[in-house]
């Protein structure tokens, strides 16, 4: 083998290392992928209430007119926005204030902060019960959106229509990591009493499944962060257009200055 056969061959295999140290592994739970079978941790975690949130409460029973007091009034969102198309009505919405209450008919001022919606429903069976016989109570959180951003196919906003989501179930719902993602860097940002907290995930490991942020609270911001091959493509598309740039700027005063050479010439 030549010198120059020598030299190429160096280059490819650094190359070629250097690719490898940037690879992103792409399934997840790496540490248990090998293995057949066994048991994962469970969690019956359920979001709780917080200020600002809205709350759907309808109440019902075998006899309606017993109940009618214990509902909001219907809104028609026809009337209230000409632009809306559907003018189908439904309940208002209580907003839990700064202290974590609500005004609730009849039954007057409720602290539902910290509560879930399963317990703030038991809580209202049981006092709506004095009045009413076998009252039904319904309890939703209409406002529990969740941001998923950074290397995933579809960044969006989610609107979760059910009681609990998983970031899993976030990025499944944002069509999954993109091969640029890093499964081991996904952040979690979290405003929680009055604090923004944040932690990051290893998505490579099976204990991000008892991480108390696997479990996504209302208005969690989810970051998938750009693994070093995006990095660099990114840098290098940088460079390349700030090249290409000012190329075009010494070109273009070139063909000015030419001109004017031109223009004075034929002079």
């Amino acid at each position: 083998m030549n010198f120059k056969s020598l030299v190429l061959s160096g280059v490819a295999v650094l190359a070629l290392s250097a690719c490898n140290s940037s690879k992103t592994v792409l399934p997840y739970f790496t540490d248990i992928i090998t293995v057949q079978e066994g048991t994962l941790p469970t969690d019956d975690y359920m979001p709780q209430i917080q200020p600002d949130d809205e709350l759907q409460i309808i109440v019902s029973s075998a006899n309606p007119e017993a109940t009618l007091n214990y509902n909001l009034p219907f809104v028609n969102p026809a009337s209230r926005d000409k632009f809306t198309m559907s003018s189908t009505p439904r309940y208002q919405t209580y907003i839990v204030n700064t202290k974590g209450d609500i005004d609730f008919p009849v039954l007057g001022t409720l602290h539902v902060a910290g509560l879930t919606t399963e317990q703030l429903k038991e809580e209202l069976v049981a006092k709506i019960s004095r009045d009413v016989k076998d009252p039904i109570v319904s309890v939703s959180l209409i406002n529990f959106t969740v941001v998923v951003a950074g290397e995933v196919e579809n960044p969006q906003t989610l609107q979760v229509n059910r009681n609990r989501m998983t970031v899993l179930d976030a990025l499944a719902a944002a069509g999954d990591l993109t091969e640029y993602g890093e499964r081991s860097n996904v952040l979690i940002i979290r405003e929680e009493n009055g604090e923004r907290k944040f932690a990051h995930l290893d998505l490579n490991s099976s204990e991000t499944l008892t991480s108390p942020y696997y479990y996504l609270q209302q208005n969690d911001y989810v970051y998938v962060a750009p693994n070093k091959v995006r990095q660099a493509n990114s840098k290098y598309n940088q460079n390349n257009a700030y090249k290409l740039s000012v190329t075009s700027t010494i070109v273009s005063a070139a063909s000015v200055i030419a001109s004017l050479v031109i223009a004075l010439t034929v002079k």
